[in-house]
């Protein structure tokens, strides 16, 4: 590669190594039958929630783009929207999805191409584009679809526009691509931060030391284009994001047993890895050939010391604030390895007499060498071991996990439900995240939950789901209580063995499933016009305020029974006691990939069979039942004549679990309280919402008692109000979730909870100064409590009010 070449020409033949770099992934993947292990899964699973919710997307509706952001709360989101394409064109498949890879990877390469130019010039530039095709750390993480290689390629990119600013005359459109790639950074993974910190701090720091106040002003216009870019989705998610990232980090530092930062360890082990991730053959040729001309340079002027510095500014920031992070993993370091490309590009060309071309190409070929070997089952261990080890990935050339056979066992058993299955191994073939995927395959109309991970809950899990999965051998990174849960399964009454199957690793895996499902449904030769409860099974006694078992059956045509939330009343006949069993038809789980115009017309029977909660009070209780739609609103009554006596005298009866929004319902009338009455509600909502893949209970609820709450004087007013303030914040329904509670305040003004609550939502909103006022509310009926007391603390921070903040934390 001459300098004699023309940037056209340059240009091309970047092209040509980005295309020969795709041929060989496509190839490799043509040879893989890689099962997506626990997080490329989980993220593959968000790309799948994207593309189905652009399947109708409603640009100019407000609502929907909020709920868009909504469905990654944790992970932004950008890598999930650019596979979007792939797997509309390809279908839902690793490989369709793992294309987004070469966007990334052409991104990354021109990038550096660019940094070599602004920096050295085109020959170092070319052999810095064709090092990274043949750093293993690069290559390993393109065939995984995992965030790192994007935020190499990202991080790299807003590298390169912020070298670009400060290096080839600034600019307000210079600035502006820079803050427009720090954004997209931003949106690919919140630690790009990580890695262009230092550098951004460095010109603002140069430039404010110098006054140059038009560059200043460039940088804050940069500043606020990724902001703009950003904010949509940090500002929707960034509570949860924020809860999430100390179990990320903190939690799983504890569980992995990473060093802590006070000890040499915390501050090495990126040290130790990047040999690997380089290579030792590109790292000790280069290194020597700069060695040799560091020594033989007869004055300093050739050392062109600020891109050294710029350099090692971006790298050297880099690594320190990765290994500020406590939880540690070789792939977090990765976006150094792009930069570290042109270091190494210099240390080659640093060669000089009549050997060095053949000391370049011949390394260059050594690494292509090492390249085929780490990718492919060509032998050469011994080799790799000693020039390139830890980083062979071979493609897997097994079939047979049967995870498409399990979803479709499941699909031909409950064609018009929503399934959860319950994954009891945790192995990187067989885990939650790999069902959800091949379920995601099938309109997720499948979804794969790890339960069973507390003893406690173990009887809940059990009958909250109707599948389960087990198999013998090794069963992964599961906790010993897993064991209890499998046998339960295995031998309990209510399960059988639906299908097994043999697996590679010689072990059997066993679908279970329950011999009488919560839900059923079965198509009808004749619908009715309207939704009918044609029968109810009940006791016709029952102890008093405990679970009572019930099955009711539903009849009806698709749409109506999809859309349906029945409202249930048992009254007491000669008293006012009462109690509810407000729930969506088939618990909301109603789903089919394409009905038959037969099918829509004859309508289905829907079975449920769950367990409500009875009242207090001795008695006869009649029930009356409302049809609510919750897509339009409509309502109409449903005959029923259903009676059932409440005996203090009668045994207490054998149920299944109570279902969700019931369980919701309870578990919010405690929230006057305070926290007392708010944590077990996240307790109960994380557990749950494992049942329910989708959540939808919790729409369910709004929508029931939303309705309730409309009608004239209700029974219990406050309860529902606290339910439906609950079922609003778990949607992060903001409006909703204020109007909720100035409803619970309107009903009781003198609990200071109801404002406290209200002034947290304000605060989550960032509205500080809405929130001052409801907390100062707040303070005034209770002075002495202490979470009371934080919420103003934290409001008058985000309220600017920092001597007030300051006063009332010395208050506490």
């Amino acid at each position: 590669m001459k300098r004699s070449l023309d940037r056209r020409q340059e240009l091309i033949i970047i092209s040509i190594i980005w295309i020969l770099g795709i041929l060989v992934d496509r190839f490799w993947f043509s040879l893989d039958h890689t099962i997506p292990a626990w997080d490329q899964a989980d993220y593959l699973n968000g790309g799948i929630i994207y593309t189905q919710a652009f399947q109708n997307p409603r640009w100019f509706d407000g609502d929907w783009w909020r709920s868009l952001w909504l469905m990654s709360p944790k992970i932004p989101p950008l890598t999930y929207l650019l596979t979007i394409p792939f797997f509309n064109l390809f279908g839902i498949s690793l490989d369709a999805g793992m294309w987004v890879m070469a966007i990334y990877s052409a991104l990354l390469l021109f990038s550096v191409y660019g940094l070599g130019i602004i920096l050295f010039n085109g020959t170092v530039a070319l052999w810095a584009v064709l090092i990274c095709q043949f750093l293993p750390g690069l290559y390993y993480y393109r065939l995984e679809y995992l965030l790192d290689f994007p935020l190499a390629a990202i991080v790299t990119f807003s590298y390169f526009c912020l070298t670009w600013w400060r290096f080839s005359g600034q600019g307000w459109l210079k600035a502006i691509a820079f803050g427009i790639s720090f954004g997209l950074g931003m949106l690919v993974k919140q630690t790009a931060l990580f890695f262009l910190f230092l550098p951004i701090l460095w010109v603002l720091g140069e430039n404010l030391w110098r006054k140059r106040w038009g560059n200043l002003a460039q940088l804050m216009l940069s500043f606020l284009t990724p902001a703009l870019l950003m904010f949509p989705w940090y500002r929707t998610n960034w509570l949860l994001m924020l809860t999430a990232s100390k179990r990320a980090t903190v939690d799983s530092a504890i569980l992995e047993g990473d060093p802590p930062l006070t000890s040499l360890d915390a501050w090495t082990f990126y040290a130790q890895v990047l040999p690997y991730f380089l290579s030792w053959v590109l790292l000790l040729v280069p290194l020597v050939g700069l060695l040799i001309s560091l020594r033989h340079r007869k004055t300093e002027d050739k050392i062109n010391r600020p891109v050294w510095i710029w350099l090692g500014v971006f790298l050297l920031g880099g690594y320190l604030l990765s290994s500020l992070n406590i939880n540690k993993d070789a792939r977090y370091i990765l976006p150094l390895l792009p930069t570290l490309s042109l270091i190494l590009s210099v240390g080659l060309l640093s060669w000089r007499g009549r050997f060095a071309p053949a000391i370049r190409w011949g390394t260059i070929t050594i690494a292509a060498i090492l390249t085929s070997l780490n990718l492919f089952p060509l032998g050469g261990d011994i080799i790799t071991n000693v020039f390139s080890p830890q980083l062979q990935h071979h493609p897997y050339l097994k079939t047979g996990w049967q995870h498409e056979e399990v979803v479709k066992e499941i699909l031909a058993d409950s064609p018009y439900l929503r399934s959860t299955l319950g994954v009891l191994p945790s192995t990187p073939e067989l885990n939650q995240h790999t069902f959800s995927f091949y379920g995601g395959k099938h309109n997720s109309q499948v979804a794969g939950r790890q339960v069973g991970v507390r003893e406690e809950d173990i009887e809940k899990d059990v009958n909250s789901l109707d599948w389960f999965l087990t198999k013998t051998g090794e069963q992964g990174s599961v906790p010993d209580v897993q064991k209890k849960i499998v046998n339960r399964v295995a031998t309990g009454s209510d399960f059988q063995v639906e299908k097994t199957w043999q697996l590679p690793d010689d072990s059997t895996l066993s679908l279970h499933r329950k011999i009488y499902p919560s839900v059923t449904v079965k198509p009808l030769e004749n619908a009715p016009k309207w939704v009918e409860l044609r029968e109810i099974a009940i006791a016709e006694k029952a102890s008093p305020n405990q679970p009572i078992p019930v099955v009711y059956k539903w009849a009806g045509d698709w749409q109506q029974l999809k859309s349906g939330i029945v409202i249930l009343n048992w009254q007491e006949v000669d008293g006012k006691d009462y109690w509810m069993h407000d729930h969506g038809i088939a618990m909301g789980g109603l789903m089919a990939k394409k009905l038959t115009p037969e099918e829509q017309q004859n309508g289905f029977e829907v079975t449920e069979k769950t367990a409500m909660q009875s009242a207090a009070t001795p008695g006869v209780y009649r029930l009356s039942a409302v049809y609510l739609n919750r897509e339009t609103g409509e309502t109409y009554p449903i005959k029923t004549n259903a009676e059932i006596t409440i005996d203090p005298q009668v045994a207490k009866l054998a149920t299944p679990q109570l279902d969700l929004v019931t369980q919701l319902r309870l578990k919010s009338a405690n929230i006057g309280q305070g926290l007392t009455g708010i944590e077990p509600i996240f307790e109960l909502t994380n557990r749950i919402n494992q049942y329910d893949s989708i959540q939808d209970y919790v729409l369910q609820a709004d929508k029931a008692f939303s309705y309730r709450l409309q009608q004239q004087n209700p029974p219990d007013k406050l309860s529902l109000a606290y339910g439906l303030a609950i079922s609003k914040v778990l949607q992060q329904d903001v409006a909703g979730a204020i109007k909720a509670t100035e409803e619970m305040i309107k009903i009781d003004p003198h609990n200071p909870y109801h404002y406290a609550y209200q002034g947290f939502i304000y605060l989550y909103d960032w509205q500080p100064q809405a929130a001052q006022k409801v907390l100062d509310k707040a303070r005034q009926l209770n002075p002495d409590s202490e979470e009371i007391k934080t919420l103003n603390v934290v409001a008058a921070l985000m309220g600017g009010n920092l001597v007030k903040a300051w006063q009332l934390w010395q208050s506490n």
